[in-house]
């Protein structure tokens, strides 16, 4: 389901990576709905008093399991942490089911519930992605129930698309690593995407002709442009020690004390598509895609 404005306007770009109070208490308020709803009743259940049936949830059995999951929840201070909300989401996509009556317990007059897991993680899943499309959230969850963090807009089609198949298993290992690790909700893996990315780098400078690493990447951006473009391959050449100078000085390969750490994610996200970019090309056009 989209919404009026959405079609009228298009979706709003999904960029924004904080969950704030607004939106956690529409997330906390559908979970409670659900719980209200049966719908943790297969999971966590209420049964008869008679002992024929399922009928319901049962809250705090559903409340002290997030406890013991995910105890940031409680104890940070609201609205809870962004990375903490969306363990929850999980959490609940994996103890969800829709509930349907099987049959009215006349005496007590209550129905016996039935469950489809399938269908109730499959409407609670259209319903959270709604929430994150309507607030422009980078955050998608996914059919097998884990949440996927979004790419930059300008990044995310090649990111999806790209099969790697340079021929070299190293390479390829090391960006498939990056691109998986790029894609996680979490700052830190993220990180640890960057410097994936730029060990693949390091990586790729080898794979031309040449008896040493300058011969090869001289080889390699030769091979990229051809000699009919020499503007463009001096324009190569230059980003290519302006990569290489950024991940000596920056803590991305390295940790030493003199090296600046880069300040938000926003900064990650740049270096990553800049040098994804860069690789992306040379690899498209040299065939290795």
């Amino acid at each position: 389901m989209t919404y009026f404005s959405e079609r009228e306007k298009g979706e709003l770009p999904c960029d924004k990576e904080e969950i704030d109070d607004r939106i956690w208490k529409g997330i906390e308020v559908l979970i409670k709905g659900r719980i209200d709803d049966g719908s943790f009743g297969k999971k966590y259940p209420t049964r008869c008093f008679g002992g024929e049936g399922i009928t319901g949830s049962d809250a705090d059995a559903v409340w002290q399991a997030i406890r013991a999951e995910i105890p940031n929840l409680w104890y940070r201070s609201k609205p809870p942490q962004t990375l903490d909300i969306l363990n929850l989401i999980e959490f609940c996509w994996r103890c969800i089911a829709q509930p349907s009556s099987k049959g009215l317990h006349a005496y007590f007059e209550h129905d016996h519930l039935d469950f489809n897991i399938q269908a109730g993680q499959d409407t609670f899943r259209d319903d959270i992605n709604r929430i994150f499309r309507c607030n422009g959230l980078a955050y998608e969850l996914k059919e097998d129930g884990c949440i996927e963090r979004l790419a930059p807009p300008i990044l995310r089609e090649q990111l999806v698309s790209a099969q790697f198949h340079t021929g070299d298993d190293d390479l390829d290992r090391m960006l498939e690593t990056a691109r998986g690790k790029f894609l996680n909700r979490n700052e830190a893996t993220r990180r640890e995407a960057l410097e994936s990315l730029w060990h693949a780098w390091e990586r790729l400078k080898t794979l031309g002709n040449g008896s040493d690493k300058k011969s090869q990447v001289i080889t390699l951006l030769d091979d990229t442009t051809g000699s009919s473009s020499p503007k463009f391959r001096q324009a190569l050449e230059q980003e290519a020690k302006e990569l290489t100078s950024i991940g000596n000085s920056l803590q991305i390969r390295h940790s030493e004390t003199n090296q600046e750490r880069l300040a938000s994610s926003a900064h990650v996200d740049y270096l990553f598509h800049r040098l994804f970019a860069f690789i992306y090309m040379i690899l498209r056009t040299n065939g290795r895609l």
